[in-house]
């Protein structure tokens, strides 16, 4: 009998944070040791699938399916493939990093309760294969996220946690409209009842139902990831929420939707969702130059970051609506890379608040003398946001901007304006808040602690890594990217071009930027 790997990986959070609630609150210690112990164990499990990931197989591994509900069709059903693996070890990177480095001085034991539920949630959404149980983990996540925002925020959390929640529960009504409907039309024309993915995915729609149910389902991803213009909740919640519900809302939840996106819109969609992919394209490069404008018109630092995410999401969702094997490879890959550049910046906007208390970019100036350090790791960091050569950033906007060229010129274009802008933002806030001779409380600022160190080393090392080395990354993303690719081609009668890098060798064999085919 093989090892349940991921059931133990959904559940294990779930499971430990009951224990932490059986914790009583005058043992702080004790819950944050479990709290990390049960994240670390979920990381360690993550690395395991992407070590034991079959490379080369194209469909779902490690499948774990148990009927539940019989007559309904509705079974536990989890699997892994390219476009998820990395997603899961996200996870298992981001969670671990975010309880090491919260500093919570009030009641911990909910937090981190919270904390290790979100993780069920997002771990039970990027794996469930059923739409019902992925239904219920996607909503699931509203919970803790809410208690999270409005319980350790900072001033009007609680309008913050409240527009989060109503904007997110609305687009998800949409998403449970669209997916009863998927599930009983599929019920009306095979004559069995089941919310299984594979099963759903051979269902054919008219022009207008598939449109009307790709909105239903988008509305949802779309509210979630956020893509303009139904973004207007993401700024409040992730300046006013805490650092870490700033990196888990940025990092990792954002990726809900456009994970979303291209594992059930593409899928049960295919003809509908090249019907609107002007549309979706149009939207991902006003959101690119949107974010960026706006980033650059901030004083505030979190701000800056959070219209920054804005932007960088905006990418992901014109390299995956490109619909060529690079583009949404690309896209994958920067779902992952997002996560941790955009994470490792709401860690150092964290870090700079606690000495500072205040995220004015006026107010901070010179703090390189003091803190070289820091300034070296928010250089880094910030560059891979940029996109330079080398760092993380730069493989997954390549393949995006390669990919959408192909099909569609004009937008590859005008989103690589995005790519400007972002260096402009970006290089003025590091200039302003490093550069120059530091006065006042400046002169006074403390230097990254080794425990802030060790929290941001992870995220560092991945950077770098993928950056100089992105191959065994592509090498598990493809495969499953190629399988999506023919779906989408099949089900929409069109057939995308591959560009002639060294994709014409087989899945599995991928050069490190060209062979995503």
């Amino acid at each position: 009998m093989t090892f349940p790997y991921l059931t133990t990986v959904v559940l294990l959070p779930a499971g430990a944070a009951l224990l932490v609630a059986l914790v009583p609150r005058s043992r702080p210690k004790v819950i944050q040791g479990l709290g990390m112990v049960a994240s670390v164990a979920v990381g360690s499990l993550a690395v395991a699938l992407a070590v034991h990931f079959r490379v080369g197989e194209p469909g779902f591994q490690m499948v774990s399916r148990h009927t539940w509900i019989r007559s309904f069709g509705i079974s536990w059903n989890l699997g892994v493939d390219g476009i998820s693996l990395f997603l899961v070890l996200l996870c298992g990177i981001l969670f671990p990093v975010t309880l090491a480095g919260a500093r919570v001085r009030r009641d911990p034991k909910a937090f981190v309760a919270w904390m290790l539920l979100l993780e069920t949630a997002c771990l039970g959404s990027f794996l469930s294969l059923d739409l019902l149980f992925f239904f219920l983990f996607f909503e699931l996540s509203l919970v803790p996220t809410y208690f999270i925002i409005g319980g350790w925020g900072f001033s009007r959390r609680g309008y913050a946690a409240i527009k989060f929640f109503l904007y997110t529960f609305l687009g998800s009504a949409f998403l449970l409209i669209g997916l009863l409907a998927v599930v009983f039309i599929h019920q009306r024309h095979s004559g069995s009842l089941t919310f299984d993915l594979t099963a759903l995915s051979s269902q054919q729609y008219s022009s207008v139902v598939g449109i009307v149910l790709l909105l239903a389902f988008t509305a949802a991803f779309a509210v979630k990831a956020p893509i303009f213009p139904l973004h207007t909740w993401s700024p409040d919640a992730y300046t006013k929420a805490p650092a870490g519900g700033s990196v888990i809302l940025a990092a990792v939840m954002a990726k809900l939707g456009t994970y979303g996106i291209v594992r059930f819109d593409f899928q049960l969609f295919p003809k509908a969702a090249v019907t609107l992919a002007p549309v979706l394209l149009t939207l991902a490069v006003i959101g690119i130059i949107y974010g960026a404008v706006v980033a650059a018109a901030q004083k505030d630092l979190k701000r800056l970051v959070a219209y920054s995410s804005l932007a960088h999401l905006g990418f992901i969702v014109l390299g995956t609506f490109a619909f060529t094997n690079q583009g949404i490879s690309g896209g994958v890959l920067q779902m992952l890379n997002h996560g941790l550049y955009t994470a490792a910046l709401f860690l150092l906007v964290g870090m700079i608040y606690e000495r500072r208390r205040t995220w004015q970019i006026p107010d901070l100036h010179g703090l390189q003398r003091p803190a070289p350090i820091m300034a070296g790791v928010f250089t880094l960091v910030m560059m891979a946001s940029i996109g330079l050569p080398g760092l993380n950033g730069f493989v997954g906007e390549f393949l995006i901007l390669i990919g959408t060229f192909v099909t569609h010129r004009w937008w590859a274009v005008v989103g690589t304006a995005g790519v400007i802008l972002a260096a402009v933002y970006l290089l003025w806030a590091y200039q302003q808040i490093f550069h120059g001779r530091p006065r006042g409380d400046n002169a006074l600022f403390r230097e990254m602690t080794w425990k802030e160190g060790a929290v941001m080393a992870p995220l560092v090392m991945a950077i770098v890594f993928i950056g100089v080395y992105p191959r065994p990354l592509l090498d598990r993303i493809t495969p499953s990217v190629n399988a999506l690719v023919h779906h989408i081609d099949v089900g929409s009668g069109k057939h995308y071009p591959v560009v002639a890098t060294q994709s014409s060798r087989p899945a599995g064999t991928t050069s490190a930027l060209g062979g995503a085919r």
